[in-house]
């Protein structure tokens, strides 16, 4: 197993890629913490207790944490409970993320906010407590997920793509500034995924992207979290400040 004694902790982790993910890195060995939006419903956490239950189940530990990840405080809590429930934290995946698509015509001025918030602004706020954790122990591994919208662009999504293309630039940048620490940071840029995020979106859409995709069919949850996995493992010990595209050849 690649990741056989490593702690993570995944945001956006009860539904989508994040799911993927969590799994993908507790059946290579890992303890994962899965963390959720703590919507009123209780509808993220119920999922996420789901995804804790499929871990265990591989006799791996597993921990839900609910933490609005946009704001800072919640995710320093969140990052120091990891780290108390685990021991330490040798992997952190940032993949919350949201979508509030509309031209830049009618776009609010809430939903550019909230979009570079949650997709942008919570990578600041969990990598630095994990960082400055990972850089006293001189190990770790941090893996941002991007989007191929912030290398293409996309109609409609201005928001999105800037929120995106900081990712990639956050990456780079934390990459040279923790790579004396012994700690990588990588990113993963999706294209377009079958995934629930995507498909509430227009039939006709979806197949005008479709077709313009060379591998000709979209990708999966799964597709992402094996690049993430690879990124996070000592397969990837050489690599840092990279972004590994995984789009099907949509952009190249």
């Amino acid at each position: 197993m690649r990741l056989a004694g490593k702690r993570a902790l995944v945001t956006g982790a009860s539904q989508g890629i994040g799911r993927a993910t969590a799994l993908m890195l507790a059946r290579e060995g890992a303890d994962v913490a899965i963390n959720h939006y703590p919507d009123k419903a209780g509808t993220h956490r119920r999922n996420a207790e789901s995804v804790a239950a499929e871990i265990e189940g591989m006799g791996r530990r597993a921990l839900v944490v609910g933490a609005d990840v946009a704001l800072e405080e919640p995710s320093n809590r969140m990052v120091e409970e990891a780290i108390q429930a685990f021991g330490s934290l040798d992997i952190l995946v940032n993949n919350a993320g949201i979508l509030r698509d509309a031209t830049l015509r009618n776009l609010t001025r809430e939903h550019w906010d909230e979009v570079l918030d949650v997709n942008l602004g919570s990578m600041f706020n969990c990598s630095k407590p994990a960082a400055i954790h990972m850089r006293e122990r001189e190990k770790g591994s941090i893996v941002n997920i991007a989007s191929v919208i912030a290398l293409m662009g996309n109609i409609g999504q201005t928001n999105y793509a800037a929120a995106k293309a900081g990712a990639i630039g956050f990456t780079k940048s934390l990459a040279r500034e923790l790579a004396r620490y012994h700690v990588r940071v990588n990113a993963v840029a999706p294209g377009f995924m079958d995934t629930d995020m995507t498909r509430a979106i227009d039939p006709e859409i979806k197949e005008h992207v479709r077709q313009q995709i060379p591998l000709g069919h979209f990708g999966t949850a799964d597709d992402v979290a094996a690049a993430i996995l690879f990124l996070a493992s000592d397969d990837a010990r050489y690599i840092t400040g990279e972004v590994l595209s995984v789009n099907g050849g949509w952009y190249m």
